[in-house]
């Protein structure tokens, strides 16, 4: 257990700065209980643990190379990393912050395909939302957690999600289409959910 909280320490980094008089939040994982599903998932996963590990350095490396050279304008931004492939969502002020921040991260070492679905946002409602917006996410997540772990045939250890202002997104691996398509709809089922786009890969064992 030691060993597995010393590397969702590494793992995860978030960086709380106050920008205007507003708190806001840059970070790579931004609801605690990701970090809880995270010890399951390193023990649970129907993979091996070294292709854990991978994920989880490359999970590491974006959180800095990323973090560091984008700097203090991103509102927030976050990696989830499945197989070597990476989800990039959050929000950001420009499209060349959109962008920048997938290059970088195609950059990083064993990354195979990057996913970037980082929302941009002008700075007005950054301001007029930026805290509301985290806790109503933080929120959604929370309760994706719960009903995906209570819904039927759905192998929730598989599955990565991210809500970005009532947006969800899905990532990682589906053992069946209608697996997928379950998962899809649980979430859909959400207060406050806008939208839903499911991202995981169609893969049986």
């Amino acid at each position: 257990m030691l060993f597995v909280n010393s590397i969702l320490f590494r793992g995860f980094l978030t960086v709380f700065l106050v920008l205007g008089g507003i708190k806001t939040v840059q970070a790579i994982d931004l609801n605690p209980l990701s970090i809880i599903k995270g010890a399951v998932e390193a023990v649970a996963e129907d993979r091996s643990s070294g292709d854990i590990a991978t994920d989880l350095g490359i999970k590491t490396e974006i959180t800095a190379k990323v973090i560091d050279k984008m700097g203090t304008d991103v509102i927030s931004l976050s990696a989830d990393v499945y197989e070597q492939d990476v989800m990039l969502t959050g929000a950001v002020k420009t499209k060349d912050q959109k962008r920048q921040a997938e290059k970088l991260t195609r950059e990083v070492e064993n990354v195979k395909k990057v996913y970037n679905e980082i929302l941009v946002i002008k700075p007005i409602d950054k301001e007029k939302g930026a805290v509301e917006n985290f806790v109503d996410d933080t929120v959604i997540e929370s309760k994706t957690n719960a009903l995906l772990l209570d819904a039927k045939a759905v192998n929730v250890t598989n599955f990565r999600w991210r809500s970005v202002g009532g947006r969800v997104f899905l990532f990682g691996r589906a053992l069946s289409q209608a697996e997928k398509e379950k998962a899809t709809k649980v979430v859909r089922g959400i207060k406050n959910v806008l939208s839903v786009k499911n991202l995981a890969k169609v893969k049986p064992k």
